[in-house]
């Protein structure tokens, strides 16, 4: 087992990443920002080192300065938590090249799953069921044109090296095609600096179901059911859910046996989640992120396990805790995610935090950073907190979920959590009766945005 270990990342992740290794009596190494170096996870860590400056690209996204601040801490691990290089193969290849563990998959998983049309075709050649569409990337109008015509409209137009929503558009018809085409291009170009799409059959009323995986690196792995994270506002997840409103104890079995089979076979380590839409009983892979999910604490609570916990296990050689068998899932659980951002129109909301209480009690975690006096820098991610519920059903759950909002207090900025207020009041999300088109349909009509 790692003796210590260095957590690549910032915010709630750094700290959930910290908790699981005191629990496991593993030393931690927080590292910061200039603009974080009074943040939460910097006094929480047995250790911190400043690798930069605010921006991004010269902190928490530097290889170097990680590589260094490992070399001088004497970590020998690094968890990468989500975002930032959680998913970057030449940042967990030049970790083993200098004899440090990367905690996730391996470079060459990341790799395969990083570009969207291998990973396509990787998920295809494994079994796992996939959307209609390109074969490959489509180089110019023409063969975009032929692709769409042979899928049929509606399509969607994706960036190969996308993610966030961005390099993605709709075309509904043959004439909206040529614009849909060449915008979407262009902002993957400026996104990613890869302008190369590819294009997909476009559901109507599609869930965002996602599949969670374990693997040991060794050919075994199992899956943890399903997440539902259709309430989604420009392709980000605000809301998740577990298990799925819509889906059966059949359909999981059936996904969920596809999806750990799939990951085995190619002998996976670590966590992984499987996306997909789905519609009419079908599911139809979207991605696969090799990494931790914003949202794995839902799939936490209805488990009973600790999935940051297992990562480090089977990072350090350990065999997994858990096998298939051993997963029985237990109630019903929900996450909000709360951001610093100003309704109606979202704008991002960084100040100073004058009084921060979390809400308590039965079946009720709140994984932030915050603490009165904290001043939410404006250089990084709006999350600032997740609020997660656990019941013995979907309704408790529920209920307690609006109890814990009436609790939680953030003054001195505003927040996201009004929208959750309103949003708990609609019979649609009292019922689980929503796709992933709905929160955006309701934000229009609500607001006008």
């Amino acid at each position: 087992m790692f003796e210590k270990i260095l957590i690549a990342n910032r915010g709630e992740i750094a700290l959930r990443v910290i908790r699981a290794c005191r629990e496991m009596g593993i030393k931690s190494v927080a590292v910061h920002s200039t603009a974080d170096s009074d943040a939460m996870h910097v006094r929480m860590a047995d250790e911190s080192i400043c690798i930069g400056p605010a921006p991004s690209s010269e902190s928490y996204l530097n290889k170097a300065a990680i590589i260094s601040a490992c070399e001088i801490t004497g970590a020998q691990a690094v968890h990468p938590g989500y975002g930032f290089l959680s998913e970057n193969a030449s940042f967990a290849q030049a970790l083993e090249d200098h004899g440090i563990t990367f905690i996730g998959p391996s470079a060459e998983h990341i790799r395969i799953m990083g570009d969207k049309i291998t990973a396509k075709e990787t998920a295809k050649a494994l079994g796992i069921p996939v959307v209609p569409g390109s074969d490959g990337g489509v180089a110019d109008f023409e063969a975009a044109m032929k692709a769409a015509e042979g899928i049929g409209f509606p399509v969607i137009i994706k960036a190969t090296a996308g993610g966030g929503g961005r390099g993605m558009k709709v075309a509904k018809s043959a004439e909206e095609l040529e614009m849909a085409f060449r915008t979407a291009r262009s902002e993957a170009k400026n996104a990613f600096g890869n302008d190369e799409v590819y294009i997909e059959k476009y559901l109507q009323k599609p869930r965002h179901i996602e599949i969670q995986v374990f693997g040991d690196g060794k050919g075994n792995a199992v899956h943890l059911g399903e997440r539902d994270c259709s309430l989604q506002r420009r392709h980000q997840k605000v809301f998740e859910e577990a298990p799925g409103p819509a889906i059966t104890p059949k359909m999981r079995a059936e996904i969920g046996t596809i999806c750990a089979n799939a990951v085995a076979k190619i002998n996976y380590i670590g966590a992984g989640t499987v996306e997909f839409l789905y519609e009419d009983g079908n599911f139809y892979f979207i991605e696969m992120n090799t990494r931790l999910q914003v949202e794995h604490p839902v799939t936490e609570y209805i488990f009973g396990v600790d999935l940051v916990r297992e990562q480090i296990r089977v990072a350090s050689g350990m065999e997994m805790s858990f096998g298939q068998d051993d997963l029985e899932i237990n109630g019903h659980a929900i996450e909000v995610r709360i951001n610093a951002e100003k309704l109606p129109n979202f704008a991002p909301c960084p100040g100073k935090v004058r009084t921060f209480h979390a809400p308590g009690g039965l079946g009720v975690r709140m994984d932030s950073a915050l603490y009165g006096g904290y001043s939410i820098p404006p250089h990084y991610d709006s999350l600032i907190g997740k609020l997660i519920v656990h019941g013995r059903d979907r309704p408790e759950a529920m209920a307690r979920l609006k109890r814990a909002l009436g609790e939680l207090i953030i003054d001195g900025i505003d927040s996201s959590v009004p929208l959750f207020h309103m949003l708990l009041a609609e019979p649609e999300i009292q019922n689980g009766d929503y796709n992933i088109h709905w929160l955006e349909k309701w934000l229009a009509a609500k607001f006008g945005n």
